[in-house]
């Protein structure tokens, strides 16, 4: 890979954004126009072990059987990260998405008509900064004028601003930022391209067990909650109220599952993920898969977008409790899968 490919400037994100604000409130109203009382929905996820409930959940087809009862086809979009999900949404290709706290903000943020219905997870520790496993750096403080490679617009991003500030540096003018998807993580690290990456699991766990990276750095360093949302896109949620709720009831079960998780559905999953089946487990400890969503999730979704107004994406901070919509989870009993 040529790093001079890379984006290096976080005014990628901004173009973004105004990218979705174009597309997302047309695309978005002309799908609610085909999806009220819909017969399908179309469900985003990403291989991230944020999401391995909803994994449990495709593997043993719960969703599938629940929503036949309503007339509900389901379809799953597989993409690597949250960005290219945003797209899906706006586009109206995609319905609900399980994704991290910056592209569920930041889409927001650009106008996309989106809305927090439930939490996946939250895990601080999910996300780290990792080097070469021979580098000489050992901490964030040394990346002063070296190169970081995240996947801009990601929770990597918001976890690269933190720990440097943690550490004293500025993102804007102390390193210099390169655009990678994380399945590019160890090429660059290995090559010298980039100095360090700030990527999450399941990927932090095969560069490490590998020998390829080392951790310098994780979202307990500095005070990074980790929030994964569930997020809808509002028409949809509005026009399926009952979908939505099967979802989130579904999810629920899979987090249940997992304390209990059977070797075939282990091993179908870990394969999805590149893990072997013990590491799958060992990582989804990390992970408090909380569904229901609590303030301090909120705060930390709001110092999201303190993050985007730092990188200049926004320039003005707004409520996200606004887009916080509980009464889908108020709505359900759950107490048989969360205890």
């Amino acid at each position: 890979m040529n790093i001079k490919r890379l984006i290096a400037s976080t005014a990628v994100l901004a173009m973004t954004a105004s990218l979705l604000t174009g597309c997302g409130s047309d695309s978005n109203s002309s799908a609610a126009e085909t999806t009220t009382d819909s017969k399908t929905v179309n469900i985003a996820i990403q291989p991230s072990a944020a999401f391995i409930p909803i994994y449990i959940v495709k593997e043993k087809g719960w969703l599938e059987e629940a929503l036949a009862e309503q007339g509900v086809e389901v379809t799953w979009n597989s993409f690597e990260s949250g960005p290219p999900m945003n797209e899906s949404l706006a586009a109206g290709s995609s319905d609900v998405g399980f994704m991290g706290d910056v592209p569920s903000v930041s889409a927001i943020a650009a106008g996309q008509q989106t809305e927090f219905v439930a939490i996946a997870c939250d895990a601080p520790d999910s996300y780290a900064m990792l080097v070469a496993a021979d580098s000489d750096i050992t901490s964030p403080a040394d990346l002063k004028d070296k190169t970081v490679g995240t996947t801009v617009g990601s929770s990597g991003h918001n976890l690269t601003d933190k720990l440097l500030k943690e550490h004293g540096l500025d993102i804007n003018s102390d390193i210099q930022l390169a655009n990678i998807s994380t399945g590019d993580a160890a090429t660059v690290l290995s090559s010298g391209e980039v100095d360090a990456v700030a990527i999450w699991e399941p990927t932090i766990t095969r560069l490490v067990d590998n020998g390829t990276a080392k951790i310098i750095g994780e979202g307990s360093d500095c005070n990074m909650l980790g929030v994964n949302p569930i997020v809808a896109r509002t028409e949809y949620a509005e026009n399926n109220p009952e979908v939505i709720k099967t979802i989130i009831e579904q999810y629920a079960r899979g987090v249940a599952e997992l304390k209990n998780l059977d070797e075939e559905t282990t091993n179908a999953i870990a394969e999805i993920f590149a893990l072997e089946p013990e590491q799958l487990m060992t990582i989804s400890e990390k992970y408090q898969y909380n569904v229901v969503f609590s303030p301090e999730d909120t705060e930390s979704l709001q110092d999201t977008i303190s993050f985007l107004v730092n990188i200049g994406n926004l320039s003005e901070e707004f409520d996200i409790s606004s887009y916080v919509n509980t009464e889908y989870v108020d709505s359900l009993d759950l107490s048989d899968y969360l205890g």
